[in-house]
């Protein structure tokens, strides 16, 4: 199974430039989109309907075209969630969560921690509810993996200009210790799993500034997995046919570093 996480800045846009429909020639059994800026009603219908997939969209309760997100997936999930039912964190549309057979994905865009001290505080109260959320759904059986634009880079090999952004948001030591809690948690940064040491490996470039063409970037999207992903251990959810599911790993992981269509790159990884 092959997951691909992307922030298209502005779902309407990438798409009417060409670049959405391209990404399923990589062929994902899941796509999950942020930042989408889009109810479904908004986009057309060859964006809203792939064939092939089930598609899924949240987006703000209250203020139109910002944040946003969205899952296409190829197996029918058995439960599908908006949100983790804390009203003031939910009215953003900004998380959204599909239970398939033997696991549960998240997509998310986090808040960024800018605009001022009350962005912040927010921030920092939809980080720790988001931990107790997949906390609990690991404790009622759940093998979960989350991603998206988690909107802070955990290390200084992370961006690459740490020591300047070392006290702008997006690399706060208090937003980068909620990093360290997740992993504290056994929730494993998929991609620092496989590429421990390797540099200048990131997944956001500021336009404005042209970072792109110099790799001047930020590594703020993620996959987080369950430790389960990464040992020899049966899954805890059953089939929903009774059935002991088969043992499932994640096998790779990596950035479609070359696809435009955002200030984000996508990411992807295989189970």
């Amino acid at each position: 199974m092959k997951i691909i996480s992307w922030n298209t800045n502005g779902l309407r846009a990438t798409a009417k430039q060409g670049f959405f429909i391209p990404l399923f020639k990589n062929r994902p059994d899941i796509l999950c989109l942020q930042e989408t800026k889009a109810t479904p009603e908004q986009l057309p219908p060859e964006v809203r309907n792939i064939s092939g997939y089930y598609s899924y969209f949240s987006h703000p309760k209250i203020k139109k075209g910002y944040s946003g997100v969205a899952i296409y997936t190829k197996e029918k999930p058995r439960e599908v969630f908006y949100g983790m039912g804390v009203k003031k964190l939910d009215n953003e549309g900004r998380l959204l969560g599909v239970k398939l057979k033997n696991c549960t994905i998240i997509t998310g865009y986090f808040p960024n921690g800018g605009q001022g001290p009350h962005r912040l505080k927010y921030k920092l109260e939809f980080y720790e509810a988001f931990l107790k959320f997949i906390l609990k759904l690991r404790k009622n059986g759940e093998n979960v993996i989350f991603c998206g634009d988690i909107n802070t880079a955990h290390e200084e090999i992370d961006l690459a200009r740490p020591k300047a952004n070392v006290e702008n948001t997006g690399f706060l030591p208090i937003e980068r210790a909620w990093i360290d809690k997740v992993i504290k948690n056994k929730f494993i940064d998929v991609f620092r799993k496989f590429y421990p040491e390797k540099i200048g490996a990131y997944t956001y470039w500021d336009i404005k500034t042209r970072a792109r063409d110099r790799n001047v970037g930020w590594r703020l999207d993620y996959f987080f997995a369950d430790e389960i992903f990464f040992k020899d251990l049966k899954p805890r959810r059953t089939s929903l046919s009774g059935s002991r599911p088969k043992s499932v790993g994640i096998k790779a992981t990596g950035m479609l570093s070359d696809y435009y269509g955002s200030d984000h790159c996508p990411i992807w990884l295989e189970i």
